[in-house]
């Protein structure tokens, strides 16, 4: 892998609280990420917003408003995660489909070129810039625009289940799934759109548990126990 698209669950990054952020668990993802920046891999990075809003859930907003919250919550993360990565060596870059005065800069292809060849771990926030898109949509458009190898998700679960395992202790994980099977039986690993556009544009995915020993790096270099999802 030269190129990564990293998505990470807000709620990953929250820990056991939740909400929020965990910085002990931010900064074991730094750590991980530094030494695959250390290495000469490329590395973007969508974050959910998941710890702080859930817009879809409430009757009583708007869904256009709701969404744009969400944007937001995304480019707190960024901008959050991003400065612990500075603190644990690297460079960084906010970058965001809308202008937003001195927190990011504008995304653009060009821009991206520029930040990777330089050594920058980049940040990809604010979603799509547009409502009724998921960040897993925005997470496989980065991953197709940038050209990424490959789609590193990150969850607070270890892979692809039939069911939820959380319900339900008998859910069987998949070692690997096609993603027309993934659409065909909805596996929910990422939404509808993005399942689609992962098929379309042949971009394979990595599903593993954020909070498994070193799992970004295992997962990088092959030693892998979460679900491959295959194009």
């Amino acid at each position: 892998m030269k190129r990564i698209l990293l998505k990470l669950s807000g709620e990953a990054l929250a820990g056991d609280k939740k909400t929020g952020f965990d910085e002990a668990t931010v900064m074991k993802v730094a750590k991980q990420v530094k030494i695959l920046v250390d290495e000469g891999i490329q590395v973007g990075i969508v974050i959910g917003g998941g710890n702080f809003w859930r817009g879809r859930s409430s009757e009583n907003i708007n869904r256009e408003k709701a969404d744009q919250i969400g944007m937001l919550a995304t480019l707190m993360n960024c901008i959050y995660v991003s400065e612990i990565f500075q603190s644990a060596g690297m460079m960084t870059q906010v970058l965001t489909p809308f202008e937003c005065g001195g927190f990011s800069k504008l995304y653009s292809h060009e821009r991206v070129g520029k930040y990777f060849a330089h050594n920058f771990v980049i940040f990809f926030a604010g979603g799509t810039g547009h409502p009724y898109f998921s960040t897993d949509t925005a997470t496989v458009l980065r991953a197709v625009e940038i050209e990424a190898d490959v789609i590193l998700l990150a969850k607070a679960v270890d892979g692809v289940y039939d069911d939820d395992p959380k319900s339900n202790p008998n859910a069987k994980k998949y070692d690997e799934v096609s993603i027309q099977e993934v659409i065909d039986k909805k596996l929910a690993v990422v939404d509808m759109t993005a399942s689609i556009m992962c098929m379309e544009n042949k971009m394979p995915m990595l599903v593993f548990g954020l909070n498994q020993e070193n799992s970004i790096v295992n997962t990088v270099k092959g030693d892998f126990t979460g679900t491959k999802v295959t194009v």
